[in-house]
């Protein structure tokens, strides 16, 4: 790889670090990167999980020093995504390639779709504790099966299920997701290495930039994204679903 695509992955992994960890959705942009730099589907998705991995630990740690924090919680709902994640991911490495890039293509079409649907405004809504809701836990496991299969837009499912069903404070939403998504990814991501599914150079170039990323988006207030920022993702992600269909 040269210093042209490093320097292209690291920006495509900042870029989406600070997505993931904002809303959701930063898969969108790193997976097509990865098999536009000729990775087949499976490998592209294995790899794309180093990024989250570490993504997800520079996320937490910045939710930490800001005293946004509540482990116990964290792992009460992580656990239940686990064996959903463990079978997506078995059920990831195995797929074809062709139909694999098919599903992520649909799958963007959805993500362009969702960022036009009406969000929350961040500010307070919700309690930091939530509310009791027993079908929290079928949705985490659900979302897990989603999140180890693909992960494109996994974090959408985490707030939709987090704030809808426990009508939770969204920046407990936000800190609760990446700590449930770092829990999930570590069997999910063992799975596509023992598989040999992962590009070890393009992996950690991608991680140190959603690490960065992520990073910053942690400290930063949810409001919403700008109009004109959806729109060019959103005709960007459309573009990539319609080269990976075949259309382009």
């Amino acid at each position: 790889m040269d210093l042209v695509h490093t320097g292209l992955l690291f920006l495509v992994g900042a870029t989406a670090g600070f997505i993931n960890v904002m809303a959701g959705g930063g898969s969108s942009i790193t997976l097509p990167a990865l098999i536009f730099l000729g990775l087949d589907g499976a490998t592209a998705n294995g790899t794309n999980r180093i990024g989250i991995f570490i993504q997800n630990i520079f996320a937490i740690l910045s939710f930490r020093q800001q005293q946004v924090k509540d482990v116990r919680r964290s792992l009460q709902l992580a656990v239940f995504t686990l064996p959903g994640a463990i079978l997506g991911a078995l059920v990831a490495v195995r797929i074809s390639d062709l139909w694999f890039q098919r599903i992520l293509a649909i799958i963007m079409v959805g993500i362009v779709l969702s960022l036009f649907a009406p969000t929350p405004s961040v500010a307070t809504q919700g309690s930091p504790t939530g509310r009791a809701n027993p079908w929290i836990y079928p949705a985490l496991v659900g979302v897990g099966f989603y999140g180890g299969f693909v992960q494109v837009g996994v974090g959408f499912l985490f707030m939709a299920a987090l704030y809808h069903l426990l009508k939770m404070n969204l920046v407990y939403v936000n800190m609760h997701k990446v700590f449930i998504v770092f829990i999930y990814t570590l069997p999910a991501l063992l799975i596509f290495i023992l598989s040999g599914k992962v590009n070890w150079l393009y992996g950690f170039t991608l991680a140190a930039g959603n690490a960065t990323g992520a990073w910053f988006s942690a400290r930063v207030a949810v409001r919403g994204g700008d109009r004109v920022i959806r729109t060019v993702l959103a005709v960007a992600i459309l573009l990539m679903a319609a080269r990976l269909l075949g259309a382009v």
